[in-house]
């Protein structure tokens, strides 16, 4: 599968790590140009192609957004069209500045992403895990119940089932909190499933599932 991923900090450089792994074609994508994108295309060879944030939004079948919620205006919503888009990311208010609908609670960063990208397809994943955990811990050995969970939400039912296929892929197990809003907000910083490792039976406890 084609898979580009925007931002290359630690979630984005390790999401293209562990796509590559499992033998996916990755295009990788940040605001400095592909230029900037060289030490981690020495790293991982010819199985990393970097490009331009426009050019890897066309080139992917699923990209996977991992900026600052800050610069989310800045994405050419025309190149994401249709796609499958895995909002990674998550709103802190003293690195991305006071969104007042966001400090309010009247609606989550993903919907807003959404909003700013009306044609694609939105799916919340890849947010609540550190990228240390999520680098080591996948393991595709462990029964489902066993492994790591990996939330995710949406309002999409095959844009998901795809997203949690690639999650199984990793060796962990994908467990759905829901449409963009309610699901979203059960992700956001400081949610009770927020940078807490769960098994995916754990999981399902705390959700109530």
């Amino acid at each position: 599968m084609k898979i580009s991923i925007i931002g290359s900090g630690n979630i984005g450089a390790t999401a293209a790590r562990l796509f590559i792994a499992v033998g996916h074609e990755v295009t990788i994508a940040n605001r400095r140009g592909p230029h900037s994108l060289r030490p981690l295309q020495e790293e991982l060879g010819a199985a990393l192609n970097a490009a331009t944030v426009a050019d890897a939004a066309r080139f992917g079948e699923i990209i996977l957004i991992a900026v600052p919620f800050g610069v989310i205006e800045e994405l050419p919503a025309d190149a994401f069209a249709r796609k499958i888009v895995i909002d990674a990311n998550n709103y802190y208010p003293d690195r991305d500045g006071h969104v007042a609908e966001l400090d309010r609670g009247e609606t989550t960063s993903t919907e807003m992403l959404a909003r700013r990208l009306p044609v694609a397809r939105v799916v919340k994943a890849f947010n609540t895990m550190y990228f240390a955990t999520l680098s080591e811990a996948g393991d595709t050995n462990k029964p489902p119940d066993e492994r790591l969970a990996l939330f995710l939400a949406g309002d999409d039912g095959e844009a998901k089932r795809v997203v949690i296929n690639l999650i199984d892929q990793l060796g962990f197990t994908a467990i759905d909190t829901g449409d963009l809003s309610a699901g979203g907000r059960r992700q956001q910083p400081g949610a009770a499933i927020y940078n807490v490792n769960l098994t995916a039976a754990q999981a399902r406890k705390a959700l109530g599932q």
